[in-house]
């Protein structure tokens, strides 16, 4: 399963347990923001990186830190493990995680209440778990630094607008929302700390599901199905995928295509999803649902998240009829040395890119004589999600040599 189609499934899979795991250890008191006095309304400008919506915050008076807004994640998470050095903690704990990381028990550090410092707001009582080693590696696969994940906190008493068209978040008391003209609003329940919804799900032989998902900006994808083969079995058409890592090792499963997804009003069609694969899934959650909707859907909306008062609404937006496309290179690949060499991570079984031999290890130098150096790993994404059949030039450093070769895209899905 490739990185630019599900980009939060590496990851993804082990934040439950970790979410359940240290709330345990945190605050009894209410953990939110709110505006700071005599204001109503706050922007804050946000940047969109492989379908990660990312703001900038300060800890304690130190940063800024760039942080991944999540409603997928229950608390505040820091995944940078230098932070601890530099935010002037008065004091942690050390807390033993099991499962989580590659056999062994993983630990972390449960802060005493952070001053998160996000213009025009004010944090109550916030406090984090912080990794005391990066099991997600996000700052390689965004191509940037990332510190962490912010969620329920943030959301938990203010009413927050999205608007993708210009990279804003609008945030005001939800006595103060004025939603946009003509939108849906959209019941949700939030419980343990996460949004949940009830949608419907048609499948491409016409069944129907209907489904209780959690609302989760922090995932690329636009919707994964649960225990798919159990209830259901597999669509006629699908291909088997690497899903990500998760608690014990990687995530088996499955993508394909549904005829269309029910939310509200809204009726969106041919969408891409994934499916874990349910003899060997390792997905853990506290509350029973159906699976999870992300933000490869929610992105061609102007959304707006109202948790007090149970509510979400949403109006199209400008990429409400783009068509979902997959990676046709094959190519799971991030940004090492300090973000400036691209390499290959992995190659999906008969793609474009295993049909070249491309490897594991190989680095990518350019792309239609472009070096991937003057390129985000977004550009890159889209050039591999083009067009079926294109062919790209491109320049590979292998075995101690350069190398040129022709990948022609190919569509799979």
């Amino acid at each position: 399963m490739l990185f630019n189609l599900f980009p939060k499934l590496k990851w993804l899979l082990a934040l439950p347990l970790l979410c359940m795991f240290l709330c345990c250890f945190s605050t009894a008191k209410a953990q939110y923001f709110d505006l700071e006095k005599n204001r109503k309304h706050v922007t804050i400008p946000f940047r969109m990186v492989r379908n990660m919506i990312i703001i900038k915050l300060k800890i304690n008076d130190q940063g800024p830190f760039n942080f991944i807004l999540d409603t997928g994640v229950g608390l505040m998470i820091i995944t940078e493990p230098n932070l601890v050095d530099s935010i002037n903690l008065t004091s942690k704990r050390s807390i033993k995680i099991p499962g989580l990381g590659e056999g062994e028990d993983a630990e972390a550090y449960i802060s005493s209440i952070l001053k998160v410092g996000i213009p025009g707001l004010e944090s109550h009582d916030v406090s984090a778990a912080i990794l005391k080693k990066d099991h997600f590696n996000l700052s390689n696969y965004a191509g940037m630094p990332i510190d962490g994940l912010l969620g329920y906190e943030f959301f938990a008493n203010v009413a927050v607008k999205i608007n993708f068209a210009d990279s804003t978040l609008s945030v005001c008391r939800p006595q103060d929302l004025r939603p946009f003209r003509k939108s849906n609003r959209i019941p949700i329940n939030v419980e343990q700390r996460k949004p949940y919804i009830q949608m419907k799900v048609t499948f491409p032989n016409g069944n129907k599901m209907d489904a209780k998902m959690v609302i989760d900006i922090g995932a690329g994808h636009p919707i994964s199905i649960e225990n798919m083969i159990k209830k259901n079995g597999l669509p006629a058409k699908y291909i088997p995928g690497n899903l990500g890592v998760g608690l014990n090792g990687p995530i088996d499963g499955f993508i394909s295509r549904v005829k269309d997804v029910e939310i509200g009003k809204f009726r969106i069609k041919d969408v891409l999803a994934s499916f874990p694969d349910d003899s060997k899934s390792q997905i853990v959650s506290s509350v029973p649902r159906d699976g999870n909707l992300g933000l490869g859907i929610l992105k061609k909306f102007e959304v707006i998240f109202d948790y007090p008062d149970n509510a979400l609404y949403l109006k199209k937006g400008a990429l409400f009829d783009e068509p979902f496309e997959h990676d046709m290179s094959g190519l799971e690949y991030y940004s090492v040395g300090n973000f400036e060499h691209v390499v290959i991570g992995r190659v999906e079984p008969g793609s474009a890119g295993d049909l070249i031999g491309l490897e594991k290890g190989d680095e990518i130098m350019s792309i239609n004589f472009k070096p991937v150096t003057k390129m985000t790993l977004e550009e890159i994404d889209s050039i591999f999600k083009s067009r079926d059949g294109r062919g790209l030039l491109l320049e590979i450093y292998h075995d101690n040599r350069y190398d040129k070769v022709i990948l022609t895209l190919k569509r799979r899905i």
